[in-house]
């Protein structure tokens, strides 16, 4: 499995797959080799077959973990032993569709307020404010922050592109507080961890849950809730759905339309039927 598994890290890495993916990737090689103990290259179609299926139907994954291994495996069969297989051996299953969570602004301000480090408080109010993902946040540089501009720059995000995000002048004066109260040596990362490299995605994911805990939300909190959250309340403040796909990242305004189910204006402001029933109601 060595010398495949390195084959395979330089085909993703040829190709342009971030180390991120290249990490998830590889894992669920590794999982999928050790569950039949035997090389990949040895393997077969009927062997692949085995093992989504004892993946759907005994560890019973997640939809997006489920397509996740199909993904690897097609890489590693596909790309890098290079078989000519039919796709149809990696069938994806069908995604089923759930509305995010979303805060209110209260629930932000009890998030924000359940931590007492500077640091956390900055990077929640970073997360909401921007909209940003959690990867995105690790890697935020000092030189990212453009105040006279009041924009932040996100290099490489998801799908390796660049983009910029609003700075609220709010945040410009927290990030300060927590920049000159923790009293840095200089440095290149704005959240560094304590070997002065990004923090892990897994870190902060820690920070939002403690928070949440201790301000006792009861709804399902992550780094992503926030970043739906950042999206609602814009459409809910009446900006374009345009503007927020630009923000977002996204590449197909489709993706960005889930939000439109989300804004309680958009619903509120939506009448029914019954409204328009031209009869009282005995009861």
């Amino acid at each position: 499995m060595g010398a495949i598994k390195d084959k395979m890290i330089k085909d993703m890495t040829l190709r342009g797959l971030c180390e991120t993916t290249q990490k998830t990737y590889t894992r669920c090689i590794t999982i999928f080799v050790k569950y039949f103990m035997k090389p990949p290259d040895k393997l077969t179609p009927d062997d692949i077959r085995t093992f989504l299926l004892y993946l759907k139907n005994t560890k019973k994954l997640m939809d997006n973990t489920f397509n996740m291994y199909v993904c690897a495996l097609k890489f590693l069969y596909k790309k890098t032993l290079q078989k000519d297989w039919k796709l149809e051996l990696f069938p994806y299953t069908k995604r089923s569709r759930k509305l995010p969570v979303i805060l209110s602004k209260p629930e932000v301000l009890k998030l924000y307020n359940a931590v007492n480090y500077i640091k956390h408080k900055a990077m929640i109010l970073t997360l909401y404010s921007t909209g940003i993902r959690a990867s995105e946040l690790a890697h935020l540089k000092v030189t990212d922050i453009d105040s006279k501009r009041m924009v932040i720059r996100i290099n490489q995000g998801k799908g390796k592109k660049d983009r910029y995000g609003i700075l609220s002048p709010k945040l410009l004066k927290v990030l300060r507080e927590y920049w000159l109260g923790t009293r840095p040596k200089p440095r290149e990362w704005l959240f560094p961890n304590r070997k002065q490299q990004p923090m892990d995605r897994s870190s902060i994911g820690t920070v939002i849950r403690k928070a949440r805990k201790k301000a006792g939300i009861k709804k399902p909190v992550t780094t992503h809730t926030l970043r739906h959250t950042f999206a609602t309340h814009l459409l809910e403040a009446g900006e374009n759905i345009r503007k927020i796909q630009v923000l977002l990242g996204h590449s197909c305004l489709r993706t960005t339309g889930i939000y439109l189910h989300l804004s309680s204006d958009y619903l509120n402001e939506t009448k029914t039927p019954l409204d328009a029933f031209p009869f009282d109601l005995d009861l």
